[in-house]
């Protein structure tokens, strides 16, 4: 029985198929880079009415990127060898980002210095710093921007009762499964459900449930959104309710990955139950408790829904946040080119002040380390 023997590479010619290889995933990368640059300044010309080739929307830099992003992946695995091949797991979400991040958001910057509204028959056209300008002055936005600070701050507060929860469902009660199911109940709800069971149906000021206890209880006129103060009040109990449970299984979840012998022993040495959280239990909870705090001021500056279904914003802006605003600014206005430069500079103020977070809580945890 003849066997067939495959010659074996040399050392020499593995190199150079290795650089031929090398050499035509570079052009390839090139070429689809050449092309990707080129599909962009056609549109950017189409867009701008300097040329007219018919590319009516952005179809076509959307096939060049894709093919673009095919053969990076190819041309990695040319070039690099077994190291492009394990890059080429990493960057299709790589690519993915750039495509429904990055891309998005830099579109997004160019809307924002042009005049586009949707009404006008004008169509888009660059107006340089002018809704920059209009967002400085604009008094209405700087009032949402305030009113985002209340509610920021309102998370302190949220914390506080669901680290409560946390430990209460942490103990040995009765029932304790059904009220950890009971308290996890809002959160399963979304907020829109949330703005119209309650603020729309419970604190109805005429014929809601909560309006009619307030009137036998001695309250003349029960409108919970007749007055600023009350109205905010109302908004940030409603979204606490719809929130906490999310921090409070968070925390119930650190809790219960605490080492008992630490509490024991605490036990033993006879430390009341107050010196065993205030020295053993927040300061073991400090890591799960900024995240829990940070992920819920992440969610909290996003805050529209409820807003927009229960008042609008009203009484006189006193429950706006820059969310809402914005969308009233597209929705009601159809003001795409200001509506967009809101949402980039709010977009900045969010990145700063998270950083922001981060940094200080990082700082701090170490100092209590």
């Amino acid at each position: 029985m003849s066997h067939t023997v495959t010659p074996a590479i040399s050392p020499v010619e593995r190199t150079t198929v290795q650089h031929t290889a090398a050499r035509r995933g570079r052009l390839l990368i090139i070429a689809a880079s050449i092309l990707l640059f080129a599909v962009l300044i056609l549109q950017i010309l189409e867009a701008g009415g300097v040329t007219a080739l018919g590319l009516v929307s952005w179809r076509s830099l959307l096939f060049a990127y894709i093919f673009w992003a095919v053969a990076l992946c190819a041309s990695q695995v040319m070039i690099r060898g077994e190291a492009g091949q394990r890059a080429v797991f990493v960057l299709p979400a790589i690519l993915f980002t750039v495509a429904m991040v990055v891309f998005p958001t830099v579109f997004g910057l160019y809307i924002a210095f042009t005049d586009w509204n949707l009404s006008a028959a004008a169509g888009r056209r660059f107006n340089g710093l002018d809704n920059l300008r209009a967002l400085f002055a604009d008094v209405y936005f700087w009032n949402a921007l305030l009113n985002m600070v209340y509610y920021v701050l309102s998370v302190l507060v949220q914390y506080a009762i669901a680290f409560g929860l946390a430990l209460l469902l942490n103990t040995e009660i009765k029932a304790r499964k059904f009220f950890r199911v009971a308290f996890l109940l809002p959160l399963m709800l979304s907020p829109v459900a949330v703005s119209w069971m309650i603020g729309k149906s419970l604190m109805e000021y005429r014929f809601g449930p909560a309006a009619t206890l307030a009137r036998h209880l001695g309250w003349d006129n029960p409108a919970f959104f007749s007055t600023p103060w009350l109205a905010r009040t109302a908004i940030m109990a409603m979204d606490a309710w719809v929130s906490i449970p999310f921090m409070m299984i968070l925390l119930l979840a650190g809790l219960q990955a605490l080492p008992s012998e630490i509490k024991e022993a605490a036990k033993v040495d006879g430390a009341s139950g107050w010196q065993s959280f205030k020295e053993i239990t927040f300061p073991l909870m400090l890591p799960v408790s900024m995240t829990a705090i940070i992920l819920r001021i992440i969610f909290q500056l996003k805050l529209a829904d409820i807003v927009i279904n229960v008042t609008a914003g009203g009484p006189g802006g006193a429950t706006d946040t820059v969310s809402s605003f914005i969308f009233r600014e597209y929705r009601d206005r159809s003001n795409v080119g200001y509506g967009t430069m809101l949402a980039e500079f709010y977009l900045v103020i969010i990145i700063i002040f998270v950083a922001l977070i981060l940094k200080g809580a990082s700082r701090w945890m170490q100092r209590e380390n």
